[in-house]
């Protein structure tokens, strides 16, 4: 019990980067027109920053196989809320001296996308590796704490823009690296256990490659990011433009409640999931999630489309820590490369998701509701994925391949 209580801190400093994480992915998607107003950007490239944030991330997931085990989790951890904090602190700066704003909010994000990316790879492996009961559980716990990160990032921002005025959202920026570099601080501290035992090794990227599960898998995760992304990431946009309602009241209808209803699923598995069967909970949700990118597109009523929004933010709640679990029990020697390369597919999905709702909203006149009804795509693949995942022949085959793939 003293092993397991002395981790306690660890546990809560992984929670302080989700939040992190939430922080550096959705307070740039608050100020998109803004950034469209001031500094004269169209959609199409508001659209881009989205796909650059996830596309630099997923670059960091890639890389990260090769380096995180030789520098050590520590310094990694710490590196990635550096990057955060730096991010944030020149969106502020950058913008104004460059001759192309644009060029500055660009690079700024690129920043920060690699204090996002590392966090992505990092958090979940650090609280896998610490000694708990119910690991499925705490991974879902852990991921709710991004959700209340992203609703906190909106209920605050929101706040401060209507007391403030938007016109000072970089003092808000500011503020908001303080976070990172609090916690970056924390991480020289706390004690941070070994993913694997002592003289086990991890797969190698080429077993994984070998493994029919790891590829179902990494498709789980592509469209766990893409279906929830493609709504939170233009639900603020959304809400403006379809209610035709003030930023604020958006913010707060939109991807607020998206985010609150998704962490309230997950904080519900965190606490019951081992009554539940992870299976059947995310074959439900995933049913759900379809229903709901249905209800946004199809509904009549711009009051129950955002309604639909909301549910949207229940539905996908468990899609990416689930995953998540799903591997960590099915390949326990996955290793460093299999958090990583699941974290490069959760941000190809991050990245894909936003990016088709844009594209395709822009090819029919910025109409959003036709955009997510592409996006629908998303979770029609993950809940095939999850019914593969069950086959038989994927279930006998995943230890024997890992074993030969470790030979």
């Amino acid at each position: 019990m003293k092993t397991k209580n002395q981790y306690n801190k660890t546990i809560a400093a992984c929670f302080t980067g989700y939040i992190v994480q939430a922080v550096v992915n959705n307070f740039a998607p608050l100020l998109f027109l803004l950034f469209q107003k001031t500094y004269h950007i169209p959609l199409s490239q508001i659209t881009l920053l989205v796909t650059f944030n996830f596309g630099i991330q997923l670059l960091v997931d890639l890389l990260s196989v090769g380096f995180v085990d030789r520098i050590g989790y520590r310094t990694s951890m710490v590196a990635a809320h550096i990057f955060s904090a730096a991010g944030l602190i020149l969106l502020t700066v950058l913008p104004d001296l460059l001759p192309v704003p644009f060029a500055g909010i660009l690079i700024s994000v690129m920043v920060y996308a690699v204090g996002g990316g590392l966090l992505e790879v990092l958090v979940s492996p650090v609280v896998e590796a610490c000694p708990s009961d119910h690991k499925e559980k705490a991974m879902s716990m852990l991921h709710s704490f991004y959700c209340w990160g992203y609703a906190g990032v909106v209920l605050v921002s929101t706040l401060f823009f209507h007391l403030a005025g938007m016109e000072n959202w970089k003092f808000l920026a500011l503020a908001w690296a303080l976070l990172p570099i609090c916690n970056a601080f924390l991480f020289t501290r706390v004690p941070m256990a070994p993913l694997l035992a002592e003289g086990e090794r991890g797969m190698t990227t080429g077993a994984l490659f070998r493994n029919k599960l790891f590829w179902i898998l990494l498709v789980m995760m592509v469209c766990a990011g893409a279906s929830e992304q493609a709504v939170s990431q233009w639900a603020s946009v959304f809400a403006e433009k379809g209610l035709g309602i003030s930023k604020s009241a958006g913010d707060l209808a939109g991807p607020m409640a998206f985010a609150l209803l998704m962490g309230l699923s997950r904080l519900f598995y965190g606490k019951y999931g081992h009554r539940i069967n992870l299976e059947r909970f995310m074959a439900a949700s995933g049913l759900l999630c379809i229903l709901s990118y249905l209800g946004i597109s199809l509904l009549p009523v711009p009051q129950l489309s955002l309604a639909a929004c909301a549910v949207c933010g229940l539905s996908v709640g468990i899609m990416w820590p689930g995953t998540f679990s799903k591997a960590a029990a099915s390949l326990p020697r996955g290793g460093t490369a299999m958090f990583a390369l699941l974290a490069l597919g959760g941000d190809i999905g991050c990245s894909a998701g936003p990016t088709l709702v844009g594209l395709v909203s822009g090819a029919m006149d910025d109409d959003l509701k036709l955009g997510i009804l592409a996006g629908v795509l998303f979770p029609l693949l993950l809940v095939a994925g999850i019914a593969l995942a069950k086959k038989p022949e994927v279930k006998r085959s995943n230890e024997r391949e890992a074993v030969l793939g470790e030979a």
